[in-house]
């Protein structure tokens, strides 16, 4: 991969033996990594001589980098990720969803402070987790400017990243981002960044609970994501076909029945 390209990582909540998920439907459980995966992927990190960083950092495009990022605000973010990170010396970006602060299995208003305390970076991922492109103009303010502000007063500091529940995004999304002051909104398009990139439109890879040691090596040097996006492209194309809601029914149907996605 080009030196000047940085590939974000995207993670969600982590299984840790004898804590109980927050969600246990399997659209959801197959973004959850073991705590234990976590790890070895983190030290993998640093076996290459490579550092995590947050999203604030990575805009720089040092070689040597990857970006840390975690969806939705899962109190294994604090309790499980914080420390490894802290231990390695990595930075992390933490997009939280706003309504679930205080919900179980999510961080409390408190532990969001313990987190930013601790030196990482705070982002949005929206007020209430809601497919964007679905929503109205007033709908999508509610979802990312208001999301901010609460952020912003529960922390006393600026929020300037937003990522897109669901990795949906359009030009909307974008514009109404610019309007309430992020500097950049993240996607779940399957790509590498550099200094050319829309801050609007940037690209994550999401780590899976399947993603193995080769994979992730791979992803980190930017290797065949051009692989990856393909079936990314084909589940963008259906969404818009069938809408966000009949898609999401019918992914769940075909991972219960055990269908490949």
């Amino acid at each position: 991969m080009d030196k000047s390209r940085t590939v974000f990582l995207m993670y969600h909540e982590l299984e840790v033996p004898g804590r109980l998920l927050s969600q246990t439907a399997p659209g959801y459980v197959r973004y959850v990594v073991s705590a234990e995966n976590f790890r070895r992927q983190m030290h993998l990190i640093q076996s290459m001589g490579w550092r995590g960083v947050c999203v604030s950092e990575a805009l720089q495009y040092k070689p040597g980098c990857v970006a840390i990022t975690f969806d939705d605000g899962a109190a294994t973010d604090l309790l499980f990720a914080a420390p490894l990170l802290k231990e390695l010396g990595f930075g992390a970006t933490f997009f939280i969803t706003v309504s679930f602060l205080g919900t179980a299995g999510y961080l409390t208003q408190n532990q969001l402070r313990e987190l930013s305390g601790a030196g990482f970076e705070i982002g949005c991922h929206s007020m209430t987790h809601a497919y964007l492109t679905d929503l109205s103009d007033a709908e999508l303010t509610r979802e990312i400017a208001d999301a901010k502000r609460q952020l912003e007063q529960t922390l006393d500091r600026r929020i300037e990243h937003f990522s897109c529940p669901g990795g949906r995004h359009n030009s909307r999304v974008s514009q109404i981002a610019g309007r309430a002051g992020y500097r950049t909104v993240s996607t779940s398009r399957q790509q590498a960044n550099d200094a050319r990139s829309n801050p609007f439109a940037l690209g994550r890879v999401a780590v899976m609970r399947d993603t193995s040691e080769t994979q992730f090596k791979n992803i980190c040097q930017g290797r065949g994501l051009w692989r990856r996006n393909l079936p990314v492209m084909l589940r963008d194309g259906a969404r818009k076909l069938l809408g966000n809601s009949a898609y999401d029914r019918l992914r769940e149907q075909l991972l219960r029945d055990g269908s490949p996605q």
